[in-house]
């Protein structure tokens, strides 16, 4: 690496991360803003609120990294372009592609900084960023893996593998214990349906009574079930996506097909982790056609404005696209990559036209 490319390197990285920073502040004083609404909840004071923005904040720094790698790199290669740098470098002999090559690298950086917040400190602290506000009213969740939610009441241990979009319980297994927390019985339900006032209906019923000398099954069409578990506490407590590594929800994707559950938002999921690299690097590359060639004397408020919308109009298309292709069935690949490779066939079709 030659001084001048390390030089842009260096400029790049100090200019996304002073980005980063700067919008990963804003979006937290918002998040602080709206979780003052349940303050007092069950115990939920300002420690709990700013611990709870402590273990969000990784989630949100890996889905605001191409962002600020958009906002950096404009606002960069933008002052380097006003203060005449980019003609001298050129005139030293370094070519567009030198230039292009030298954000790559520092692009490089910061997927690697992105991947190892996104797949190795976000997930596990998103889940417990859950957890804390799933008890803000004394509701208690014990685990959500990813092979189902697990809930404790008292000595009652319950496994939901499925929560249907109306609320009812699929594929549950009810472990009850003793006082000395062994277990003496073991139930399992197809269905559950909510009833109200702390009741569920059971059906399709397997039960097993286990003692230390045998174990007694037996099966029933359907049972009353008392339990001060709410629809509203599951759905807080649902699998979620961003609480989940890229190889967790493979393994969740895998295990949605083979029990024949619609899979495709965890894999869209999982396409869009794949691909938020290469959002990443593209967002660098757009920042390139603005600055390199003659778009010279923009104000510093100008290429940040230019950034805003940028990376705003390509994240409302994302979205967009990402919810025709859940509601169309479309395919999760394609609907990963499209928006992001037809960005990155503008952006390569604009350096090619630098002169």
């Amino acid at each position: 690496m030659n001084v001048l490319t390390g030089y842009i390197v260096r400029e790049i990285l100090k200019g996304s991360f002073i980005a980063l920073i700067l919008l990963l502040t804003l979006f937290n004083l918002f998040t602080f803003s709206d979780e003052l609404s349940d303050l007092g909840k069950g115990g939920y004071g300002l420690k709990q609120i700013f611990y709870y923005l402590a273990l969000t904040s990784p989630t949100v720094f890996y889905e605001l990294m191409p962002a600020s790698a958009l906002l950096g790199s404009l606002f960069i290669l933008g002052a380097m372009g006003n203060n005449h740098e980019i003609i001298a470098m050129r005139a030293a002999g370094l070519s567009v592609f030198g230039i292009i090559k030298a954000v790559l690298l520092a692009g490089i950086v910061l997927v690697t900084i992105s991947i190892i917040v996104g797949e190795f400190v976000a997930p596990d602290a998103q889940k417990e960023a859950q957890v804390i506000k799933a008890t803000i009213d004394g509701k208690k969740v014990m685990l959500n893996d990813l092979y189902g939610l697990w809930l404790r009441e008292d000595k009652r241990f319950i496994n939901v593998r499925q929560i249907q979009d109306n609320g009812d319980l699929a594929d549950i297994s009810i472990y009850d214990t003793d006082e000395q927390q062994h277990l003496y019985q073991a139930t399992h339900a197809d269905l559950a349906i909510f009833l109200g006032h702390q009741q569920w209906w059971l059906k399709n019923i397997k039960r097993s009574l286990i003692s230390t000398e045998q174990i007694q099954s037996s099966t029933e069409e359907e049972q009353l079930l008392q339990s001060n578990i709410s629809p509203d506490l599951l759905k807080l407590a649902v699998v979620n996506p961003n609480n989940l590594s890229l190889i967790d929800l493979a393994k969740y994707v895998d295990f949605l097909k083979t029990n024949h559950q619609k899979s495709q938002q965890f894999e869209l999921a999982f396409w869009g982790r794949i691909v938020n690299p290469l959002v990443v690097f593209i967002m660098l590359l757009v920042s390139a056609p603005f600055v390199i060639g003659i778009k010279r004397g923009i104000s510093a408020g100008g290429r940040m404005l230019i950034g805003v919308v940028i990376g705003m109009g390509f994240n409302i298309i994302d979205k967009i696209v990402g919810h025709l292709g859940l509601i169309y069935d479309l395919n999760p690949p394609l609907i990963a990559f499209l928006p992001s490779l037809t960005i990155l066939a503008l952006s390569v079709y604009a350096i090619r036209r630098v002169p």
